[in-house]
C-alpha cells in the first residue's frame, strides 16, 4: 500500500510546533505528524505529515501560506520492507578491533575481532554514522596505546555500542545513560544480545544527573555522541565527573563546531589530544 509524506521546514520551534497542531485539523487526517529539529546549527526544523490516503494538496499549500513557511513537498512512499532495505543498505563496520553488525551479517564476523551486535533496524548508533565510527575508532588508538580504561560511562548513549565497546576491554562495569527511557531500552536488549548482561548497566538520566552516576564518578573514560548543544551545557559537569588524567572522547560535532566545543571544554580543564573527521562530523578526544 503506497502512504505519502508531505514535508516543509521553517525557522523557529514555535512556528513549527503551531504548524503541526494545524495540520491535525486537515482532512484526510494525517497519521503521524512530527517536528524535527535539523541538526546542522542552522535553527531550521522539519514539520512532516503523513498519510495513508493522497493528502488535501491545496490545503497544505494554504497551511504553508498562512504559516509563513515554505510550500510542503509532497512525496509517495511505497509499500517496502524497510527493515530488509536497511539490511542491505548497511553492511558490517569496520572499526579497528571493532566489527559492528547486524544478525543477518552474524556469518560474516573475522576471527579475532571484537564482535558487536546492532540490529540493522536500530540505524542510529550502528557505527555508520561518522560520530559512532569517529568515537570506536578513538577508543580502539586507546586500547592499542595499552590503556586499559577501569570506569566508564556512555553518556547519551543511544544503542549503547560504545559502552558496550568499553565493556570488551574495562574490566568493570560500564555505566550506559541516556535522556530518552526508549533509548535505554534499545540499549538494554542490545546488551543481552551480546551477552553483556551485568558488564553494562543502562540507566535513564539527563546527562550525570542521576544517583547512581554521582555514585560511580569521577571516571577515567567518557564517550559523549550527543550534539554541540548538550556538549557544550556538559562541560562543566562532565569535568566534574571524569578525575585528573581521564579522557573524554566527544562526538556528535559537525566539523565547523569542533573550535567551540574544543573552546568550551579547555575552560573547563581539558586538554585536546587529538581531533578527527568523517565526512562531515568531527571527533574530540580530551584529556583532564
Amino acid at each position: 500500500m503506497t502512504t505519502y509524506t508531505a514535508l516543509t521546514t521553517t525557522t523557529g520551534r514555535e512556528v513549527a510546533e503551531g504548524l503541526a497542531t494545524a495540520l491535525e485539523a486537515l482532512q484526510p487526517e494525517p497519521t503521524g505528524i512530527g517536528v524535527f529539529e535539523v541538526e546542522d546549527g542552522s535553527g531550521l526544523f522539519e514539520v512532516a505529515a503523513y498519510f495513508t490516503d493522497p493528502p488535501d494538496r491545496a490545503g497544505l499549500a494554504v497551511l504553508a501560506m498562512v504559516h509563513g513557511v515554505k510550500d510542503f513537498n509532497v512525496s509517495d512512499v511505497p509499500d517496502e520492507d524497510w527493515v530488509a532495505k536497511v539490511r542491505r543498505d548497511l553492511p558490517p563496520v569496520d572499526a579497528g578491533r571493532f566489527f559492528v553488525y547486524g544478525s543477518h551479517d552474524a556469518d560474516k564476523v573475522p576471527t579475532g575481532r571484537v564482535p558487536l551486535l546492532i540490529e540493522a533496524a536500530m540505524a542510529f548508533g550502528t557505527g555508520h554514522h561518522g560520530t559512532t565510527l569517529g568515537c570506536l575508532l578513538a577508543f580502539d588508538r586507546m586500547v592499542d596505546a595499552g590503556t586499559v580504561p577501569q570506569n566508564v560511562i556512555d553518556v547519551g548513549c543511544g544503542t549503547a555500542v560504545l559502552a558496550m565497546a568499553a565493556a570488551h576491554v574495562s574490566p568493570n562495569v560500564v555505566l550506559a545513560s541516556d535522556i530518552d527511557p526508549l533509548a535505554v531500552e534499545v540499549a538494554t536488549a542490545n546488551v543481552t544480545a551480546n551477552g553483556l548482561d551485568g558488564r553494562v548497566r543502562c540507566v535513564v538520566a539527563a546527562g550525570f544527573d542521576a544517583p547512581e552516576l554521582a555514585a560511580a564518578a569521577p571516571f577515567d573514560l567518557v564517550f559523549a555522541n550527543i550534539l554541540k548543544g548538550p556538549l557544550i551545557a556538559l562541560a562543566d559537569d562532565m569535568a566534574r565527573a571524569t578525575q585528573a588524567g581521564g579522557t573524554a572522547i566527544l562526538s556528535g560535532i559537525l566539523n565547523e563546531q569542533a573550535d567551540d566545543v574544543a573552546a568550551v571544554y579547555a575552560r573547563a580543564g581539558f586538554n585536546e589530544v587529538r581531533r578527527d573527521s568523517i565526512v562531515d562530523w568531527t571527533t574530540l578526544t580530551l584529556t583532564k
